[in-house]
C-alpha cells in the first residue's frame, strides 16, 4: 500500500466574514454570507477587502505547503528539464515563404519567423516575442496573419489574460509598427485582398461579449472604423475569418443551438455582406468555401451533422444538396479543404478518423492509426492547393508529432516529435481504453496511462481528469510534465464523460441543461469502476477538473465526498445559479443554451439541485485544491473564493481546503512556456503529500 500522508502544519485557516444578502426567486429565498466578495470585480466598497481576504488565503496555503516547498522546486526543475528550450516549430509554406517559429534557451516565449522559399535563405524575425514581453508578468500574443502581399503582419496582444486584445500592424519592409491601434478586440483579425483593409470583432468592455465585426483601414485612426456587423442576441459568439482560398471574409454568428453567416468577395472589403443562410432555432452550419461551390457542414435533419454542397449564387437552404448523410455511429466534426482533395475529420467509438476524399477521381480512403487511445488533429494547412495534409498526432505515451500524408500516394512522413529531455522511452509506459457502464446504461469510454509494472491490486494512488462541457472531447494525449506523476507510481484516468462530443452529438445533448447531473454520474461511476477494478483503492482516488470541468469537482464532492481523498479544482465555475443571473458578468448571456436561464423557475430548480455552491451541507469533504486568477474573464474570482469560504464553514472533520489566486493573470494561468510548470508543481505537491510520498 502506498505511504502515509504527510501531516499538515498547525495553521489557523482565514475564516471569511459573513454579510447580510438574499436572492429572491420563483418565491426561493437564499441567504449568500458571502456575496460581497463580488465587490472588487463591481468596483463595491469593499474592494480592498476582497484583496486582503485573497491575499490572507495565499499565505494560509504556502503556510500549509511550506514542509515541501523544495520538493515542489525539485519537481519544477524536473518537469523543464524535459522541455527543450531551444526547439524551432515544423515550417509551413504560404504564398512564397515559409514560417516557423523558434524558442531560445532561457526564455518564456518565442520568435516568429520566415524564410523567403525554401529554408536555405536568411532569417527574417517578424516578432521577437521575448523582447516584447520583457518585464511584463503576463503576454499572451495571438492572430499573427501576415498581408497578401506578405508587406505587413497584424498581430493582437494581451498583457492581463482577460481575453481583451489590443490589435496592431508591423511594417515588415522597414521593422517598424504602424500608429494604427485597435484596444478592446477579441484578437480576432483578418486581411482584406487589398492589403490595407482589415476586418477584426469588438468586445463589449464590460461583458466582454464579441458585439460588433469592424473594418479598419490602415493609417486611420480606429475611432473611424466601420460597423460591418452588430449581433443582437447575446446569446451568439461572433467572429471573423478569411476563407483557405483566400476568396472570401466569413462573418460567423454561432449559439449552442443556431449559427448564421456572412460572407463577402474579399477583394471588395467596402461591399456589403450578404447573408449565407438565415438563421433558425436548432440548425447549425459552417461553410467551406471552394472554387466551383460551398461545401456545409450542418446538423439540418442530422443529429449528428451532414456534408452538403450548394452552388456559389444559390447559397439559401432550399439550394443544398446533400453529399454525406447523417450517421447515428459517427460525427462529422471538421473538414480541411485543398483544390484537389477533401479531407473530413471524424468521430467513431470516441476516436477521431481522417477520411480522405479525391475529387479529381471519386475515390476515397482513411488515413490509419494504431494506438488504442490517441489525439489527432489537423495541423496548419495553409497552402489550398497543395496535396498533403499535414497533421498532429499523439497519445498518453506517444509525444506529439507532426506529419505530413500524401493525398495521392498515400504515405506519411514524420516531420518532427516532441523531444523529451532526459531518455524518455514510451515502452516503459502502458496505455489502455475501457469503457465503463454507467448507472443508466450507457458506456463510458475511459482512457488509462501508467507505468510497466504497475500492479492493479488496489495498491496505486490514482489521478482522475475530465471537462464534459460544450461538446468539447477530451482526447487521451501525452504530458511530458505527467511523467513525474507516474513514475511516483500514480495512474492517470481521462474520463470522456457526457457533456463532451466524444460518442456524438447525443453524448452532448445528454450532459447539457436539464441533463446536466448526467456529467456527474459518469465521473462517479468511472471512479468507482477504477476502486472495482483495482487500479486503486479507497483513500487512494483523487479528481481534477477545471472550469466547467471544475464544476465538475464541486458537483462531485458534494454528492459522493467518500470516493475521494483530494481534489484539485481549477478556475472552477461553482456558483452556477447566481453567475447565470448576472448578465453584467462576461459571457453570461452566451452561456443560457448550456446551462439554462434560472429566470425560467424549471431551470432555476434543476441549476440549484446541483450547484457546488448552494448544496454545501454539514459533512466530511475531502482534501480539496482550489486555483483562481484574479483577472480570469471566464469564470470570475469570486466564485472559488466564496465556494472556500463556504466549504471551511460548513465541512466536519480534518481534511484541509485550500485556495490560490495568481492575482497577476486570468483564466489560462501563466502565458509562459516554463512558468505554467510552476501550477504544476503545486497541484502534483498537494497530491503527493496525501499519499506521503517525499521525493
Amino acid at each position: 500500500m502506498t505511504n502515509k500522508a504527510l501531516a499538515w502544519p498547525d495553521a489557523t485557516a482565514p475564516v471569511a466574514d459573513k454579510k447580510e444578502h438574499v436572492r429572491i426567486l420563483h418565491g426561493d429565498s437564499v441567504q449568500d454570507d458571502y456575496y460581497w466578495m463580488i465587490d472588487y470585480f463591481k468596483k463595491g466598497p469593499d474592494s480592498s477587502k476582497v484583496i486582503e481576504y485573497l491575499n490572507a488565503e495565499n499565505s494560509y496555503l504556502e503556510t500549509m505547503m511550506s514542509g515541501s516547498q523544495s520538493f515542489r522546486d525539485a519537481l519544477y526543475a524536473e518537469m523543464k528539464a524535459r522541455i527543450k528550450e531551444k526547439d524551432e516549430s515544423v515550417p509551413y509554406f504560404h504564398n512564397g515563404y515559409s514560417y516557423y517559429s523558434r524558442t531560445d534557451e532561457g526564455k518564456q516565449y518565442f520568435k516568429f519567423c520566415r524564410k523567403k522559399g525554401d529554408l536555405n535563405n536568411p532569417e527574417e524575425v517578424l516578432l521577437d516575442v521575448d523582447k516584447l514581453a520583457e518585464g511584463k508578468p503576463y503576454y499572451d500574443v495571438e492572430s499573427m496573419e501576415v498581408s497578401p502581399d506578405n508587406k505587413r503582419m497584424v498581430f493582437a496582444v494581451d498583457e492581463v489574460s482577460r481575453r481583451q486584445y489590443t490589435i496592431h500592424v508591423k511594417n515588415l519592409e522597414t521593422g517598424d509598427m504602424y500608429a494604427d491601434a485597435l484596444p478592446g478586440t477579441s484578437g480576432n483579425v483578418c486581411w482584406a485582398n487589398d492589403n490595407k483593409t482589415l476586418f477584426y470583432t469588438s468586445n463589449n468592455p464590460v461583458t466582454l461579449l464579441s458585439e460588433k465585426i469592424m473594418r479598419h483601414e490602415l493609417g486611420t485612426p480606429f475611432e473611424s472604423d466601420v460597423v460591418v456587423y452588430q449581433e443582437k442576441d447575446q446569446a451568439n459568439y461572433i467572429g471573423v475569418e478569411k476563407s483557405k482560398n483566400d476568396q472570401y471574409i466569413l462573418i460567423q454568428s454561432s449559439a449552442t443551438l443556431s449559427s448564421e453567416i456572412r460572407y463577402l468577395n474579399a477583394s471588395t472589403p467596402e461591399a456589403p455582406f450578404r447573408i449565407f443562410q438565415p438563421r433558425q432555432t436548432e440548425v447549425l452550419y459552417s461553410i467551406i468555401p471552394l472554387e466551383d461551390k460551398f461545401l456545409l457542414l450542418t446538423n439540418w435533419k442530422a443529429k449528428n451533422f451532414r456534408l452538403m454542397e450548394c452552388p456559389l449564387d444559390k447559397t439559401s437552404m432550399d439550394h443544398w444538396k446533400e453529399v454525406i448523410g447523417n450517421r447515428d455511429d459517427v460525427l462529422l466534426q471538421g473538414i480541411e479543404e485543398f483544390k484537389d482533395f477533401i479531407v473530413l475529420n471524424e468521430r467513431k467509438d470516441g476516436l477521431v478518423r481522417m477520411r480522405v476524399q479525391n475529387r479529381k477521381n471519386n475515390t476515397e480512403h482513411y488515413v490509419e492509426f494504431g494506438e488504442p487511445a490517441y489525439s489527432a488533429n489537423f495541423s496548419v494547412n495553409a497552402e489550398y492547393t497543395s496535396s498533403m495534409l499535414r497533421f498532429s498526432y499523439m497519445s498518453m505515451i506517444t509525444p506529439n508529432s507532426t506529419f505530413d500524408y500524401d493525398l495521392t500516394t498515400k504515405t506519411r512522413e514524420l516531420l518532427k516529435q516532441q523531444e523529451v529531455l532526459g531518455g524518455y522511452d514510451p515502452k516503459a509506459y502502458v496505455s489502455e481504453r475501457v469503457y465503463v457502464t454507467a448507472r443508466d446504461g450507457a458506456r463510458v469510454p475511459l482512457s488509462i496511462v501508467y507505468k510497466k509494472g504497475t500492479k492493479k491490486d488496489g495498491s496505486s494512488p490514482v489521478l482522475l481528469y475530465a471537462y464534459g462541457s460544450y461538446g468539447n472531447s477530451m482526447d487521451a494525449s501525452f504530458s511530458a510534465a505527467r511523467l513525474s506523476l507516474l513514475n511516483r507510481g500514480f495512474v492517470f484516468a481521462l474520463a470522456h464523460i457526457r457533456g463532451g462530443e466524444e460518442m456524438g452529438r447525443h453524448w452532448y445533448e445528454d450532459g447539457k441543461l436539464m441533463k446536466k447531473k448526467n456529467t456527474f454520474y459518469d465521473f462517479i461511476d468511472c471512479g468507482e469502476y477504477l476502486i472495482r477494478e483495482k487500479y486503486t483503492s479507497q483513500g487512494h482516488l483523487y479528481a481534477q477538473g477545471g472550469s466547467a470541468g471544475g464544476l465538475l469537482m464541486g458537483a462531485i464532492v458534494n454528492m459522493a465526498p467518500d470516493l475521494w481523498n483530494g481534489v484539485i479544482a481549477q478556475v472552477p465555475f461553482v456558483d452556477v445559479v447566481n453567475t447565470m443571473l448576472d448578465e453584467s458578468i462576461p459571457l453570461t448571456t452566451n452561456e443560457f443554451d448550456e446551462w439554462g436561464n434560472p429566470k425560467n423557475k424549471a431551470a432555476y430548480t434543476y441549476m440549484k439541485s446541483y450547484s457546488p455552491y448552494e448544496n454545501i451541507e454539514q459533512k466530511a469533504y475531502p482534501n480539496i485544491l482550489v486555483t483562481t486568477g484574479l483577472h480570469d474573464s471566464q469564470v470570475q474570482y469570486f466564485e472559488p473564493a466564496k465556494w472556500v469560504a463556504k466549504l471551511r464553514a460548513m465541512k466536519t472533520g480534518n481534511q484541509v481546503v485550500l485556495l490560490h489566486t495568481n492575482m497577476e493573470f486570468g483564466h489560462g494561468g501563466a502565458s509562459g512556456r516554463f512558468d505554467y510548470l510552476k501550477d504544476v508543481a503545486l497541484n502534483y505537491d498537494f497530491l503527493f503529500r496525501l499519499e506521503g510520498i517525499k521525493e
